[in-house]
């Protein structure tokens, strides 16, 4: 049981769950006053189903305007460009529908519109990160909603995660009004989402939990229900797997998502899978979905020394009571059909030595449960994930 510490509560309204999302976006545009309402989509939801536009007509004279260009790897230089396109549209709130790249990309644009950042230099002032005593952004005067079609958890965090293309590396943005005003959940939207692109972002919102349930900064209250989390995410995924139209089953992974990233409300640092998994992204393309699976269980055989009795409690919520939690986690991953190993998604030897020369300063990385004294730790740990 944790002894001293401190629990954070997010600057987010509320989250609405197995609504429609035309109609639940609809209404809190009302709750807002808001009266042009720029979409930021999924240009797959867009273009190949109807649901984007259900959103379009039940908003009527509201809709302001839709983006559907995401980049997988949020970038700076769109930020910028979209954050332009919401300014001359008279945007007075931002909706993102789609993955993790579209509410990423909503967060930064609310910044880049009240700072007026018309390109990649203009956010230079601003990288940071949680856990600092102030933020040099002002509060955004437009805010957004989030209405995540995967699992990725992300909607849960007030950080927004942008890749600076002049470098290839990805950095982290935060205040807190970038968490969304409001998170919707629509089990319906996620039946177009592809399956892997679902299970590996639910191995990403479990992550999410791992990480927190691991820290040294975590909470009791955020213990308990990242577990809960973990656990019904885990059944939802794996009833998903089995039947993929299972309306049910999708609604307990988006519970379970939700559940699983409560650390990221509370603003529990993440550890080393999240800052080794931005350069995996940021730098070297891997999708931001895969980089859970091939790293976690190599990272918890890593930290188990210093979190032996959050990996039993994290052993049992992944069904193996008594077990080992990267075992269990491994197996997990298998069950899903997603690559476990950093091969599998082309991340070889050569690239060890630049990817540790990047991730020993990263912030996540320094919060680790278990310390890297040096680079040389992380490519011993990049080797065991080989």
């Amino acid at each position: 049981m944790r002894r001293t510490g401190a629990h954070n509560f997010p600057a987010i309204d509320r989250v609405i769950y197995g609504r429609p999302a035309a109609e639940a976006i609809n209404e809190e545009a009302e709750r807002l006053k808001a009266t042009r309402v720029f979409l930021i989509v999924s240009r797959t939801l867009n273009t190949k189903t109807d649901e984007i536009e259900k959103i379009r007509h039940t908003l009527g004279d509201k809709h302001a305007a839709t983006f559907d260009g995401i980049a997988q790897h949020t970038t700076r230089k769109q930020a910028a460009e979209v954050a332009l396109h919401a300014k001359e549209a008279h945007a007075d709130l931002v909706v993102a529908v789609g993955g993790g790249s579209a509410v990423d990309l909503a967060k930064i644009v609310i910044m880049a519109m009240e700072h007026d950042i018309r390109d990649e230099a203009g956010f230079d002032p601003f990288p940071m990160g949680p856990g600092v005593s102030h933020s040099p952004f002002r509060a955004p005067a437009v805010r957004q909603i989030a209405v995540p079609s995967t699992l990725n958890g992300g909607e849960y965090n007030a950080a927004a995660l942008v890749t600076d293309e002049r470098n290839k590396l990805k950095q982290i943005f935060f205040h807190p009004h970038m968490m969304p005003v409001a998170v919707i959940l629509d089990p319906a939207l996620t039946l177009h989402t592809p399956s892997n692109l679902w299970m590996g972002s639910g191995t990403r919102s479990m992550d999410h939990g791992i990480e927190a349930l691991c820290s040294q900064a975590g909470t009791p209250l955020a213990d308990e229900v990242v577990l809960a989390g973990i656990r019904t995410l885990r059944d939802g995924m794996l009833r998903t797997l089995q039947q993929p139209d299972d309306f049910e089953a999708r609604r307990l992974s988006q519970y379970g998502s939700w559940l699983a990233s409560f650390g990221l409300q509370a603003r529990v640092p993440m550890g080393a899978s999240h800052g080794i998994g931005h350069v995996l992204g940021g730098t070297f393309g891997v999708p931001h979905y895969y980089c859970t699976p091939v790293i976690m269980p190599s990272l918890l055989r890593y930290n188990k020394p210093f979190t032996d009795d959050a990996q039993k409690r994290l052993a049992a919520a992944l069904g193996a009571p008594g077990g080992d939690a990267a075992d269990a986690f491994a197996e997990f991953v298998r069950q899903l059909g997603l690559p476990g190993r950093l091969a599998e998604v082309g991340i070889g030897e050569d690239k060890f030595g630049k990817i540790s020369e990047i991730a020993i300063n990263h912030r996540f990385v320094k919060a680790n449960p278990r310390p890297f004294n040096d680079q040389a730790e992380i490519v011993d740990l990049l080797r065991m994930a080989a």
